[in-house]
């Protein structure tokens, strides 16, 4: 048991593709974590599945990544995901021939993704990957992401009803997320053509502004300085009334 406990120690080493809301890696081990509390969360959705079961698919189902590290799903390979099931068959074989059975039983299980627990585990693992790219900054998304994170999970989650629904408000998290985004980002080409055209009333107004490139650094500051306030200092009324 020790031994088995110091290998999978290494989840809470190994870090995945996604961040956290304060700028971290999330680590495989707090994955698998938020994973079995969605179970948990869930369990009253699903009065006729073993809810136990499907708890410890969410916790072992990552058991392997303590040998083989973390592989984001879009990179991922067949050869890959062959390491990882003989990785984690071996470092089940290590543990009782009872214990070693039943986890070999469940892998088999979350492979086949023919029982309705399987099917749940799978659409919730999925989407767990998704809660954390939302609570994570869009700095930290790569471009495949901003078209990803809207569908990834969608064929798992057309297992019920309620991960469907589930499914399709994070759906609506994402968007309102790159809405977001692109509300506090200036056009440069507007802000450049605002300056030359004379149609920014800093422009206008301030007789310390000319035409200069000194002039155009002053005038663009000034228009980030502004955004930045409007968008991160001021709540939204006094905003308001200053656009």
């Amino acid at each position: 048991y020790i031994d088995f406990l110091h290998t999978i120690e290494k989840l809470k080493c190994h870090t995945r593709h996604s961040w956290n809301s304060e700028g971290k890696r999330e680590s495989v081990a707090e994955h698998s974590w938020r994973l079995s509390v969605m179970a948990l969360l869930c369990a009253d959705e699903y009065p006729e599945l073993d809810m136990v079961k499907v708890l410890k698919m969410c916790l072992i189902h990552d058991f392997g990544e303590a040998v083989t590290g973390d592989i984001p799903s879009f990179y991922k390979t067949a050869d890959h995901e062959q390491t990882e099931a003989r990785a984690v068959r071996e470092l089940v074989s290590s543990l009782p021939p009872d214990m070693a059975a039943e986890f070999t039983a469940l892998y088999d299980e979350m492979d086949a993704l023919e029982t309705p627990e399987a099917k749940l585990f799978k659409a919730l693992d999925n989407m767990e990957a998704v809660v954390s790219h939302n609570e994570a900054s869009l700095d930290t998304w790569i471009p495949l992401e901003f078209t990803e994170n809207m569908v990834y999970g969608e064929k798992a989650a057309s297992f019920s009803e309620w991960t469907k629904g589930l499914r399709a408000e994070l759906r609506r998290e994402s968007e309102e997320k790159i809405r977001n985004l692109k509300s506090t980002m200036l056009d440069y080409k507007a802000l450049v053509d605002g300056y030359l055209k004379v149609a920014d009333w800093r422009v206008k107004e301030n007789s310390t502004v000319t035409y200069s490139v000194g002039g155009l650094i002053l005038s663009n500051s000034g228009a980030i300085t502004a955004n930045y306030w409007l968008h991160e200092i001021y709540d939204d009324e006094i905003a308001e009334a200053h656009r």
